[in-house]
């Protein structure tokens, strides 16, 4: 609601586009960009109108600032006068009247929670909502600690009414090791469903695929541990084990304290994203405009994108904190054509254009071999369960669109059994654009169940491929099936028309919803 990155991203309702129905930009006026808020921002005027003073604010002293010109709205407790950035919002005014004179949390956390509204919006803030009285729980409760498991009466204060059970937790120990075990009464949990982040002895591991919710567990330990952990998914039962070296052989007497959401489950859309510093360790060119960043994750650090997921890159611009998403690709589209110089998990790669004009890519460009970047868990409601018996893929990428394809090819052609036929269609503007062309032709000769066109909007005249933009007559030919039933699955990103337009067309074709999934580049 605060804030949107190029390509209006993400759509209403989703982290990833999966409709044709996109959130819109608005034009702004002459003077209104991003840059030019963090000037005003900076220009020592009084933006709350309340000359430095920060204040308690009712709900109904709220309801009566519900006017473009005098609009207050509560973002997660905290309230801001967004008047002064009516007129730079790319969204425009009347997205931020959905939510004027009133808390706007569920609006923000269902179109980009993700962005850094307090640092976007600090010269804004007028103050808290003021807290209704509460019932006083027993204090001694909640530092109680059994044996690794909260009492029940914590557990059960975080979940929702209606939805999944809540996983649990219990630890046990060693001479020389603490393993905490995770239960997730889910099956089929694997290793990128879990993120765990070890920092200065304080734990924080967060399940992230459980019907939409995060299980967290937040624990400051008891002793210090070793930076180097290991981590194990038992799939058939739903069983993670976090394995932790002491730095003594010391009996524990409790795993730890308890910190902010310890043990808490909750719908992802209710929960902040986290974030770790990652290392720049390369960059090389892969077309005159586009990169292939590699980033090192911290070594106390387990993360692994899921396919078709992405991740948010933060820095600081000017002082401002800019959040962007990007999905990670492989370090090449098959390790045949590339072998691996870094051993892998520790690393995550991204295929980003470099926009001269935009703000937050020249920054991303600028930094130098062992400067930092702040990335953040995986995000995204792309499942590969959505190609569970599939027989013909389709990709439909455009430009930086390709990205989220390189990891779902990848997936198809060494864990989809069933795959007959994987067909990419690329579209860029000339030959000079087309990202990993030489891979991806060298893929298609050596495996027979791999087709890829190149479409050119922009050719030369020696271009003797296919031209034009995605339309009808391009898709019928295209998405010609390997057998007159067989089970098909389309996927589709690029700049928000390229989307929009295709996920259109190929409604017009006869393609079931469930049979399409549009990402968002």
């Amino acid at each position: 609601m605060l804030n949107v990155p190029s390509q209006a991203f993400p759509a209403p309702g989703s982290q990833q586009r999966v409709a044709s129905q996109g959130r819109s930009k608005v034009p702004l006026k002459q003077g209104r960009s991003l840059m030019d808020w963090i000037r005003l921002t900076r220009s020592g005027k009084d933006l709350t109108g309340l000359k430095g003073r920060l204040i308690d604010v009712t709900e109904e002293e709220l309801k009566t600032h519900n006017k473009k010109d005098d609009c207050w709205i509560c973002i997660r407790g905290l309230v801001y006068n967004v008047s002064p950035y009516m007129e730079y919002h790319p969204g425009g005014e009347d997205e931020l009247m959905r939510a004027a004179g009133a808390d706007g949390t569920d609006l923000f956390n269902e179109v980009h929670r993700w962005v850094n509204y307090e640092s976007m919006l600090k010269e804004c803030l007028v103050g808290r909502m003021a807290m209704k009285p509460a019932v006083p729980k027993d204090c001694h409760e909640g530092k109680r600690v059994l044996n690794g498991m909260l009492p029940k009466s914590q557990v059960t204060d975080t979940l929702p009414k209606e939805g999944p059970s809540s996983p649990s937790y219990d630890w046990f120990q060693t001479e020389s090791s603490v393993t905490i075990v995770i239960y997730t009464k889910q099956k089929n949990i694997n290793l990128d469903s879990v993120v765990v982040d070890l920092q200065d002895d304080i734990l924080r591991a967060e399940l992230a695929v459980i019907k939409d919710h995060s299980y967290l567990i937040h624990i400051e330990l008891s002793h210090e541990v070793q930076e180097n952990f290991s981590v194990r998914a038992i799939e058939n039962v739903g069983k993670v084990d976090i394995v932790l070296q002491k730095r003594e052989n010391i009996s524990w007497k409790c795993l730890g304290h308890p910190l902010e959401k310890h043990d808490s489950f909750i719908p992802k859309k209710d929960t902040g994203l986290y974030y770790r510093k990652c290392q720049l360790i390369s960059k090389e060119d892969v077309t005159h405009d586009t990169r292939l960043f590699c980033l090192m994750l911290p070594p106390s650090t387990h993360l692994q994108v899921p396919v078709g997921q992405h991740v948010y890159l933060k820095l600081s611009v000017t002082g401002a904190e800019i959040v962007k998403p990007y999905t990670p690709v492989s370090e090449s589209l098959l390790s045949d054509f590339k072998e691996p110089v870094l051993p892998p998990n520790k690393y995550i790669y991204f295929l980003i254009k470099i926009y001269p004009d935009g703000l937050f890519t020249p920054e991303l460009d600028r930094l130098q071999i062992g400067d930092f970047v702040s990335v953040s868990s995986p995000e995204g409601n792309f499942k590969v369960s959505k190609l569970q018996d599939v027989e013909d893929l389709f990709l439909l990428a455009a430009g930086t669109g390709f990205t989220p394809m390189v990891n779902v090819l990848n997936y198809a052609l060494t864990s989809m059994s069933s795959l007959r036929k994987v067909k990419l269609m690329f579209f860029n503007k000339t030959e000079d654009d087309i990202i990993w062309r030489c891979q991806l032709e060298k893929l298609a000769l050596k495996d027979k169940r791999v087709d890829v066109e190149f479409v050119l909007s922009a050719p030369s005249s020696e271009w003797s491929g296919k031209q034009g933009h995605v339309s009808p007559a391009l898709l019928s030919e295209f998405l010609q099936r390997s057998s007159e039933n067989s089970r098909v699955f389309l996927c589709i990103c690029g700049p928000t028309p390229f989307t929009d337009e295709g996920i259109r067309l190929l409604h017009d074709l006869n393609f079931s919803t469930d049979e399409i999934h549009g990402f968002t580049a």
